[in-house]
């Protein structure tokens, strides 16, 4: 097998929903607006992926790039540091437990397939709390994925969740959401093009309206997602 040809199968896997991390029992937000009416159909589901892609382009993206780069380096220190202000920037107590959910199931995954040396497994078990992106970025530096296509995994994975919300609850057809896929796969490049050059001072999480959605979730009388 090429080098190539390996790195994308391990891409593949990673970045699938039938990785066994919990994924689809989140929604991120959009079970909320969908009980709010703000997404009722494929053009309102699209504006919402959108937006909540470029939310993720200017903050979860990018820092992703980061410990990606620490990782690489074998850098323990950036790598608290990144992980810190990821978790410290999840503003409800739904999407901190989202994050630190999955990614301690990613970060179990991880030393139980035993992909990582050493080094790796070290930085990763001396973590206090590991959200999603350390622990992807972990995953990924192990599997010797190019980062480049690692952010492209990561955003298609985070944007195909937020389609299968849609389909299931908006509800959206299998041929719209499978449609409203394809016609973000620009987006996604874009936005990753766009997290690789951001600088630390750019970085920005602020989005009040889906601050808001999450914390009215919590008191949502009927729920199918956690988040």
């Amino acid at each position: 097998m090429t080098l190539q040809a390996a790195a994308l199968l391990r891409l593949l896997q990673l970045a699938s929903p039938s990785l066994p991390i919990g994924a689809y029992t989140y929604s991120q937000g959009l079970e909320s607006a969908i009980e709010k009416g703000t997404v009722h159909n494929e053009s309102s589901a699209r504006a919402w992926i959108s937006e909540s892609l470029s939310i993720v382009a200017d903050f979860e993206a990018p820092i992703v790039w980061r410990l990606l780069k620490a990782f690489s380096e074998r850098n323990a220190e950036a790598v608290n540091y990144w992980s810190e202000c990821f978790i410290a920037a999840r503003d409800t107590a739904e999407f901190r437990a989202e994050t630190i959910q999955m990614g301690y199931s990613l970060g179990k995954l991880v030393l139980d397939l035993n992909i990582a040396d050493e080094s790796l497994r070290t930085i990763l078990a001396n973590q206090p709390e590991i959200p999603l992106p350390t622990a992807f970025a972990c995953a990924a530096e192990a599997l010797a994925v190019p980062h480049e296509a690692v952010l492209l995994g990561l955003l298609f994975s985070l944007v195909e969740n937020q389609v299968l919300v849609c389909v299931k609850s908006v509800p959206l057809g299998q041929v719209s959401g499978q449609s409203l896929l394809f016609s973000l796969h620009a987006m996604i490049e874009k936005a990753s093009r766009h997290a690789q050059l951001l600088n630390d001072d750019e970085l920005s999480n602020w989005a009040p309206g889906l601050s808001l959605l999450s914390m009215q979730h919590e008191i949502q009388y009927s729920r199918i997602y956690r988040s």
